[in-house]
């Protein structure tokens, strides 16, 4: 597991499959896609996991001017699900923010995704209320965690 560039051609069919999931599952106004060039700003650390060199899932840590950290991007490849990969992720980019002095991650996602909420619940995540540009939407589901 390391940074990346989103720019690399496996990378970019995790993103479109990634794309394409969230579009089937929710209405495009409750979708908060970061873009690729977002995804390639300063404030942005891109992980990308492998095996074999092949691309298995990535994951993004976007560190806000406000102070915290958002994860942004989770996506594990279907035939790479059930071997940990999602968690190594997620490990990654919380310790890369506690590197960088940050104290507090958040992240939104969808009711729809009980594979993701069980992740981020299972690392300590609470339900919080709509942060930054964030909006209520009955089909968005905030949360936060302090780091230790």
């Amino acid at each position: 597991m390391r940074i990346e560039s989103p720019r690399q051609d496996d990378v970019s069919v995790l993103l479109s499959d990634l794309d394409a999931y969230l579009e089937a599952l929710y209405p495009p106004a409750s979708n908060h896609i970061l873009p690729l060039e977002a995804l390639c700003a300063p404030n942005v650390r891109f992980f990308v996991a492998r095996r074999d060199a092949a691309a298995l899932g990535c994951g993004a840590l976007l560190i806000e001017q406000a102070g915290y950290a958002e994860v942004k991007r989770m996506f594990v490849a279907p035939a790479a699900r059930g071997r940990g990969v999602g968690r190594q992720i997620l490990r990654c980019i919380e310790e890369r923010a506690a590197l960088e002095s940050l104290e507090l991650m958040r992240l939104e996602t969808g009711i729809h995704q009980a594979g993701a909420l069980a992740l981020y619940r299972a690392f300590g995540y609470a339900v919080c209320e709509p942060f930054g540009q964030y909006v209520a939407d009955p089909l968005s589901v905030f949360m936060e965690k302090r780091l230790q």
